[in-house]
């Protein structure tokens, strides 16, 4: 298979790989997105294989995909809840920090330089492939999504975010997040690759898929905090997708 990922994008990323776990660092956005996240992840994961949340480790028996995986912030937590964690990365200098940190963090993640192309070819396969804040990076939207899809067992679930394209998420994403706060390298995204929430539904089903579900990540700059909602996908947004 031939491969998506774009040599540019990985380029700024592993750039900024040591910050990876300094919330006041480059990654300060994702930090603060976190719990918002996983709020989405979490749930979605234990209605689709009911699962209890109060159980201390309620993902257990599950094989979880972190694709794009960074330094490991959504890996770890996956991790923790008992998932069997493989988080892979584009940016080999990622996988260093994130293996270093899960191993202070006294947790097991197969972490690995590698693309979703190559895990497909190697035969791999989960029960959940996390695809966050990755598919507007891709040179190939359509044929990564595909790649993902092939890596999901039967009855699995993809849950997939990335940023909405308008007015809206220029101002922020791009003017206020690069420029204003600074809270970004100017530069880490191009507003013309995001996708609006019609195009991936068309995208995942186009690959594969079937979108279930999908909810805005919205902040609160009076409260400084993630929320997710229902009707408000003009920025950050989230969707679940599932292989019949």
């Amino acid at each position: 298979m031939t491969t998506t990922i774009d040599p540019a994008e990985v380029a700024k990323f592993e750039a900024m790989a040591a910050e990876w776990w300094d919330p006041a660092g480059k990654f300060k956005p994702l930090h603060e997105m976190n719990p918002c996240r996983l709020d989405y992840i979490t749930s979605q994961i234990a209605a689709e294989f009911d699962r209890d949340l109060r159980e201390e480790r309620p993902f257990a028996g599950l094989r979880l995909l972190d694709i794009g995986c960074g330094g490991g912030l959504l890996s770890e937590p996956m991790a923790r809840l008992g998932a069997d964690v493989v988080g892979a990365d584009a940016a080999p200098r990622n996988i260093p920090v994130a293996q270093l940190h899960a191993e202070q963090s006294g947790l097991m993640i197969d972490y690995r330089n590698c693309t979703a192309e190559s895990l497909v070819e190697a035969g791999e396969q989960f029960d959940v492939v996390l695809n966050m804040e990755v598919v507007e990076h891709v040179a190939d939207p359509l044929a990564y999504l595909t790649a993902c899809q092939h890596l999901l067992r039967p009855g699995g679930l993809m849950i997939c975010s990335t940023l909405n394209r308008n007015a809206k998420s220029f101002a922020m994403a791009i003017v206020g997040a690069e420029y204003v706060m600074r809270w970004l390298p100017k530069g880490t995204h191009d507003w013309k690759k995001f996708i609006t929430p019609t195009e991936l539904y068309d995208l995942i089903r186009r690959a594969g898929l079937d979108p279930v579900d999908r909810k805005g990540m919205v902040f609160n700059p009076i409260g400084w905090s993630w929320s997710l909602s229902v009707r408000d996908l003009s920025v950050n947004y989230v969707t679940a997708s599932v292989k019949r």
